[in-house]
């Protein structure tokens, strides 16, 4: 079982609504627990002792397919003009919208003036809407992610001209 299966099954257990799943393979035990309190999902995933090596591999892995789409797009034009941009990514996982209700404008545009402290679009996780808020000021030059898509951890969501 790879990273991405995991992360998959992490996802349908969050939307699922399950409390409690246990999956069992030769190699593999993971416990999954998610709950209404505040600690939200808890993930075990114990690799048995012959697959012991095998789990800084999976780690490993999905570092290496960041760097290695990378590689390829190293122009030094390309890099210079994102360079000047600051990221804001998402803080969790869950789904991404751009505007508070279906019948409500869109939080920010391209080419919008942000501040600190300004609610950029909500990310929906196990029926809670988190709001994401900017850090820093400037103007919306890129947005990264197309409404109702499901976002990762850490995935880059906009681009900012803090100038």
């Amino acid at each position: 079982m790879d990273l991405k299966d995991i992360q998959n099954l992490i996802k349908f257990v969050a939307k699922s609504g399950a409390s409690e799943v246990k999956l069992e393979t030769d190699d593999v035990k993971i416990t999954i627990r998610t709950g209404s309190d505040s600690k939200g999902e808890t993930t075990y995933i114990q690799q048995m002792p012959t697959m012991a090596p095998a789990q800084p591999q999976v780690i490993a892995q999905p570092q290496s397919e960041t760097t290695a789409p990378a590689a390829p797009e190293t122009p030094a034009a390309p890099a210079d003009d994102n360079s000047k941009y600051v990221t804001i990514k998402s803080p969790i996982i869950g789904t991404f919208y751009r505007k508070p209700a279906p019948d409500k404008p869109m939080f920010v545009e391209v080419g919008s003036t942000i501040n600190t402290g300004d609610v950029l679009c909500v990310i929906e996780a196990m029926k809670l809407f988190n709001e994401i808020e900017s850090e820093v000021s400037g103007k919306i030059v890129k947005i990264l992610v197309d409404d109702a898509s499901p976002v990762e951890f850490d995935q880059p969501l906009f681009l900012v001209d803090p100038s």
